[in-house]
């Protein structure tokens, strides 16, 4: 039986221009929900428990780390001081 991956799908998916431009349009969001739920996790706390010490909802939370949001520069601020970390940002 052969295997057929993720990455194998995604490499296929973009020789299609169109998906690839969403999917590169896409990739600002997706870092930043990834990068939430790393943070998150390493200080294995939950997401009501982070929304709760960033004065926010739980709501709110899951909608960033699932690339459903845009949140503010000063949301951003809030869970990050909620978890002890820092807001790099860069054009690049």
């Amino acid at each position: 039986m052969r295997k057929y991956t993720f990455e194998q799908h995604l490499k296929e998916s973009l020789k299609d221009p169109e998906f690839r431009k969403i999917w590169e349009e896409s990739e600002l969001e997706y870092q930043l929900g990834r990068q939430l739920i790393e943070a998150r996790l390493k200080k294995n706390i939950s997401q009501r428990d982070l929304a709760k010490k960033a004065h926010t909802t739980q709501a709110v939370i899951s909608r960033i780390e699932g690339m459903n949001s845009n949140p503010s520069i000063g949301l951003l601020k809030k869970i990050a001081r909620a978890l002890g970390a820092k807001i790099q940002i860069s054009f690049s």
